[in-house]
């Protein structure tokens, strides 16, 4: 029998948990949230984005949402969702990182390939106080299920579905644009996007 999500989730925060008591003294310093109260969090707070929402954030070009790719470099420079920059997983407590990770108007949306990774991740950042940071719910997984491969079928189709299939349509577009460039403007793009969220945020520390 399949373990539940909540089971999973709270075996995982028990793990990181203490894999977290061995990390650099600077955690020491951190008032950070107690296992309970994250399992807590986990169970009756909204931590997820629909791939949907994303994608009408990403077709409306909404600056109040920072999608953080959590892949290797590598995986992200091969693909990756439009806007979103790239903090290694593996990376994530390097303090070069901190002033994206600990947001306080912009919500910051973790995703990777599926939803481990990016739990683990918005476990790990909770843990440190970091604010305003999410998960996208099925990660790249999700997104290609629901936004790349969506298409209509029927005769019949409500002013609501048809609003939702012109936002997918519109945002695959989008991710299929900006993958298709040649690498030396997706550095320049990725450049400019990080410049632009530190102008935004007052500059990362």
């Amino acid at each position: 029998m399949f373990m539940s999500f909540r089971v999973k989730f709270s075996i995982m925060i028990i793990v990181l948990g203490g894999m977290l008591v061995f990390l650099p003294s600077i955690q020491n310093k951190i008032n950070e949230p107690k296992l309970s109260e994250l399992f807590e969090v986990s169970t009756i707070s909204n931590i997820y984005f629909s791939v949907d929402q994303i994608a009408k954030s990403m077709v409306r070009e909404d600056t109040s949402i920072l999608l953080i790719d959590l892949r290797s470099p590598e995986e992200y420079k091969a693909f990756n969702l439009p806007g979103s920059i790239n903090i290694p997983y593996n990376d994530l407590l390097n303090r070069d990182w901190q002033g994206y990770l600990n947001q306080k108007s912009i919500k910051n949306v973790l995703y990777s390939n599926g939803d481990f990774t990016s739990t683990s991740a918005w476990i790990i950042v909770t843990r440190l106080g970091y604010e305003n940071n999410f998960i996208l719910k099925g990660g790249l997984n999700e997104w290609y299920n629901t936004v790349m491969e969506s298409k209509f079928e029927g005769r019949k189709i409500t002013a609501k579905e048809n609003a939702l299939f012109e936002t997918r349509t519109k945002a695959k577009i989008l991710f299929t644009e900006m993958n298709s460039l040649p690498d030396s403007l997706k550095v320049k793009f990725i450049a400019a996007k990080r410049l632009k969220e530190q102008q935004l945020d007052g500059g990362c520390n």
